[in-house]
């Protein structure tokens, strides 16, 4: 696939990891809304269009089937806050942000922990 140029990636971005969040808020979403699911892995495509490199892509899912209104029992989530509190992300992909976090304290904890003097 050719590389697209983004303004906004440079090659700081590209050293990094590229996260791919996956998540559906319930089982019963995974098992319906299969065509969501796979839209929201084939933002690797994206990743790569980008510049990153298919083994530098981490696909996170482990919190398939799991609402986002808390983040206290999504391992996945809490991997994807470390993984760029520790500035190991050169991009975070995602459908929506409500991927993230709906709960307001979730997501002020986490996008304090994205700002990094290094990002």
């Amino acid at each position: 696939m050719i590389s697209e140029t983004h303004s906004k990636i440079q090659s700081r971005h590209l050293k990094r990891s590229a996260y791919l969040y996956v998540r559906q808020s319930t089982l019963r979403q995974v098992f319906e809304n299969t065509e969501s699911t796979q839209r929201q892995y084939d933002l690797r495509n994206r990743a790569v269009a980008l510049g990153w490199r298919l083994d530098q892509i981490i696909v996170i899912d482990s919190d398939l089937g799991q609402s986002g209104a808390s983040a206290v029992d999504r391992e996945g989530f809490q991997r994807l806050v470390t993984e760029v509190s520790l500035g190991r992300a050169g991009i975070v992909m995602g459908l929506e942000v409500s991927r993230l976090a709906r709960n307001s304290t979730d997501w002020h904890r986490c996008s304090r922990s994205a700002r990094s003097p290094t990002a």
